[in-house]
């Protein structure tokens, strides 16, 4: 049985990964799409450089155009970013990627957006997944999901095959001072993990006349034996590269370029968390930009901290970005975004896009007119410093059951040296402390993993607060 998480449906190529699941899912989509009656509206589908992923999109083509529905297939590894910009600026109901985003080089898996090129929300994945039900039970009863072969589909012009990719670099453009960064002349070091983000990235700074490096740009199903996540632990080679060249910022993107890395100009990988924060703070104070924030329960409060400071304020939701873009739109927030690297600002798309808040650092360096490094030790000075710990756990089915009963159905909890706050299970289970700091054990949506999340003033006291989680859930 297919199941979506917080970043779509993921799954081991061979194992769940098959022709015969994505047909399925191909199916789900095209009876949902006839029962709302947008399926002569079409679909707009996209894919990324993993294994499989374009004969993926293919595969799906097939039963789509069985179905009478149209499709406009990008006919080149693309990134995620742009299939929700052309859902969105040509209001089409619904968009696919083919994508699993920073997972391990085995995993492949699928996107799904809706009207506006937002994240399919959980009651539109709940809904395609009884549709999926429906499709395997149809399956079952000798009635397989109907075909039409891709090129016959192609020749019959259910399939358009085409490429909007200008489109989309044209409306991250017209959000950027191009004219401040031209003016810098700055040196920058891209690292695309084997992944989608090169064409775009170098064309944007290229025209903004800045000097661009690449490295790790070819096509590598396997990107290079490493995670594509852009990490501190994936992001070596470039924080040596930054360091060696003498480059003014350093920036990656995962897999499919919806999430951003960064290495300031003295080789430092800066956590998704200052990412979050330097834009924040950059579109309020330099750039006049007026509005609340939003962050998920894994995600830095220093936001909070800066949002206060504005006088604004700075909501938290549940993990998954579908939960940002929805919140943002209710409150007509500026920036919203998690700390796995994955952020937006609003005016832009409803969703991550690592190319266009990479293109914003820039803007951020050029108009400012200081290092990195230096408008990251404006905002600890102003602001303090907070100290962030993750750790994840792998669990066995057994091991999950008990410890969502002890933490969920339960809600137990190990004995803090800390005074508690408050308790919150919007996500997992949050527990605050009186002194600001808060720790959080939940399960990922994308991987068969537990995380726990801890922040705290003194580094000390986060590893301290983690291991006692840790003893009591008997992860070690």
């Amino acid at each position: 049985m297919i199941r979506f998480g917080t970043g779509g449906w993921r799954a081991v190529i061979g194992d769940e990964f098959t022709r015969a699941n994505i047909q399925l899912l191909g199916k789900a989509l095209a009876m949902k799409m006839q029962d709302e009656d947008v399926a002569d509206q079409g679909i707009c589908i996209g894919y990324d450089r993993r294994f499989l992923s374009k004969e993926a999109v293919m595969w799906a083509c097939e039963v789509l155009a069985a179905e009478g529905i149209k499709c406009r297939f990008i006919n080149r590894s693309s990134p995620t970013p742009l299939i929700m910009y052309y859902v969105m600026a040509n209001d089409l109901p619904y968009g696919m990627m083919v994508t699993a985003s920073h997972n391990p080089a085995i995993y492949n898996g699928f996107k799904v957006f809706t009207r506006g090129g937002r994240d399919a929300d959980e009651f539109q994945t709940k809904e395609l997944e009884r549709y999926i039900a429906i499709a395997e039970e149809q399956k079952e009863n000798g009635n397989p999901p109907a075909v039409i072969p891709y090129e016959q589909a192609r020749s019959m012009g259910l399939v358009v095959e085409f490429n909007p990719l200008n489109e989309y670099i044209d409306a991250i453009i017209s959000g950027i001072d191009m004219k401040r960064i031209r003016d810098r002349g700055l040196r920058i070091a891209l690292d695309p993990m084997y992944g989608v983000s090169q064409t775009s990235l170098k064309t944007i700074l290229s025209i903004a006349r800045c000097e661009v490096e690449i490295i790790h740009d070819r096509h590598d199903t396997l990107f290079g034996g490493k995670l594509p996540a852009p990490n501190a632990a994936t992001l070596r080679a470039l924080q040596n590269y930054v360091a060696d060249r003498g480059c003014d910022i350093g920036i990656a993107t995962d897999g499919d370029a919806d999430r951003i890395g960064v290495i300031d100009d003295t080789g430092a990988f800066l956590h998704p968390n200052d990412i979050l924060v330097l834009l924040y703070y950059y579109l309020r104070k330099y750039k006049g930009w007026t509005g609340p924030c939003v962050r998920n329960v894994a995600t830095t409060h220093m936001l909070d901290r800066v949002a206060e400071s504005f006088g604004e304020k700075c909501y938290e939701v549940p993990v998954g970005f579908k939960y940002i873009s929805s919140r943002m739109q209710e409150t007509n927030a500026l920036i919203g975004g998690e700390s796995s690297g994955g952020l937006t600002v609003r005016g832009h798309i409803n969703g991550k896009d690592g190319i266009y808040a990479a293109a914003l650092l820039v803007e951020m360096i050029a108009v400012t007119g200081k290092k990195l490094s230096e408008i990251i030790r404006d905002i600890r000075q102003e602001y303090g410093t907070i100290t962030m710990e993750e750790h994840d756990y792998s669990f066995s089915l057994e091991k999950k059951q008990e410890i969502y009963k002890i933490l969920i159905e339960d809600k137990l909890l190990p004995a803090f040296d800390l005074p508690i706050e408050k308790v919150s299970y919007l996500d997992g289970c949050k527990v605050y402390f009186r002194n600001g700091g808060w720790v959080i054990a939940r399960f990922s949506g994308t991987e068969p993993l537990l995380r726990i999340f801890c922040e705290m003033e003194e580094s000390e006291n986060t590893g301290k607060i983690v291991k006692i989680f840790e003893k009591y859930l008997k992860l070690s």
